[in-house]
């Protein structure tokens, strides 16, 4: 796909949502696109968004507003990092190499699940940029080890360690489309696979005659198998429902360089995090697709930010689609987000080109979002530039952050 007639004809996420729903079998469009159970989370973190207006100021110097900001001490073009996402392969031939690719071009970090088809070597030499490996904390906690060690080999700036998914989630429209981990075409998806020709042939097929079935490369030695050939439930990602604050602490020795901790809710948990040696913590209920009745990140951020944004980066995850839901979570003290559907729908759009429009468009929308606010910088970015019900937070109103100071991530 060329980026040239993605930037004519894709001019917002939601035209790139579009276009890889065209392209893609609904089982594997539906796969990136919905949440868990009936989908009120995942629209819960839209809706969230939308109930937090803007307050512009005017007549200020805007001409040289600047979305460049610092990450985790490192300078990067915006307050954004591409979240983990697993199997993006499965939406375009070297989905992985392509979405790390387009985050090095956009000079945003590139985050990598511990779910992708690519080898971790293989996305440090061919895409370079800021790299991040996601990992889950296994039942077996050696084989956590072992990944912390090969991403600390192959030169990976970050860890992410997830730990929102005690439980498989449940999610029936996967069922329905017979979609699965390990994939397989059977009665049910057959239809759907093949009327989507285009896919078939350029995702599965070339995949298969270039480098051969596909495998969870950045697995545990003992269980990277073929995804077609991996038995039910032995493919799967980890569920661990009893990881401890001491495994973090652990895993935080084994770990030298900085250390967030992903899928954290509740202040008391993110303040927990920095004392076992985290240096951030990502607010995020998993894109809405673990827990249903789980509350929208937005609306918890300012708590975990007047406990710990002093002295650790706080990342917004889980409903970010739009520039200005970027600018939203930075004026309530995030140091920036992170977001997977929108580069994931660049990726079914149009492999890297497609990820690329989509860092595009998001960077161009919070630029003018800044610029429309009356603000020439991040740090400009404040709670005193929003209108929030009073009702909108757990426990108190934007009006007792005023006057606090977001420290640099």
């Amino acid at each position: 796909m060329n980026i040239e007639k993605l930037r004519s004809t894709a001019l917002s996420i939601s035209d790139l949502r579009e276009m890889a729903r065209r392209h893609l079998p609904r089982g594997i469009f539906e796969y990136v696109a919905r949440g868990t159970d009936e989908d009120r989370a995942l629209a819960g973190n839209v809706r969230a968004f939308d109930e937090i207006e803007l307050l512009p100021r005017v007549v200020r110097d805007v001409s040289d507003a600047s979305t460049s900001c610092t990450l985790l001490g490192k300078p990067s073009a915006a307050p954004i990092a591409v979240s983990p996402t697993g199997f993006a392969s499965l939406l375009w031939l070297d989905g992985e190499v392509g979405s790390a690719r387009a985050a090095a071009k956009a000079g945003v970090p590139f985050a990598l699940s511990t779910g992708s088809i690519t080898p971790m070597e293989q996305i440090k030499e061919e895409a370079g940029g800021r790299l991040w490996l996601q990992l889950y904390v296994w039942p077996q906690r050696d084989m956590t080890r072992e990944l912390i060690a090969r991403a600390r080999k192959a030169g990976y700036e970050a860890l992410i360690i997830t730990v929102d998914t005690p439980v498989a989630p449940f999610r029936p429209y996967n069922l329905k489309n017979g979609f699965s981990i390990p994939f397989k075409i059977s009665s049910r998806n057959f239809l759907d696979i093949a009327t989507h020709p285009r896919w078939l042939l350029n995702v599965v097929l070339r995949r298969y005659l270039k480098s051969g079935p596909m495998v969870a490369e950045n697995y545990p030695a003992q269980l990277r198998v073929p995804v077609s050939a991996a038995k039910p439930g032995k493919f799967n990602l980890p569920f661990c429902d009893n990881v401890s604050w001491e495994d973090i602490r652990e895993f935080r020795r084994l770990w030298d360089g900085p250390l967030l901790l992903k899928g954290v809710m509740h202040p008391e948990d993110a303040e927990q995090a920095v004392n076992v040696g985290c240096d951030g913590v990502i607010v995020s209920n998993h894109g809405g697709r673990n827990l249903d009745a789980s509350t929208a990140p937005i609306r918890v951020l300012p708590e975990i930010v007047d406990k710990v944004a002093h002295k650790a980066t706080v990342l917004l995850d889980s409903g970010v689609s739009r520039g200005s839901d970027i600018a939203k979570a930075l004026a309530l003290g995030a140091h920036g987000v992170m977001t997977g559907k929108a580069t994931l729908f660049g990726v079914g759009a149009g492999g890297e080109a497609g990820a690329q429009r989509s860092l595009e468009i998001l960077v161009e929308e919070l630029s003018r979002v800044m610029t429309n606010v009356g603000a020439r910088d991040i740090a400009s970015l404040e709670p005193a530039l929003l209108r929030v019900s009073r009702d909108f937070f757990r426990t108190e109103p934007p009006s007792r952050m005023a006057g606090r100071q977001r420290t640099t991530a």
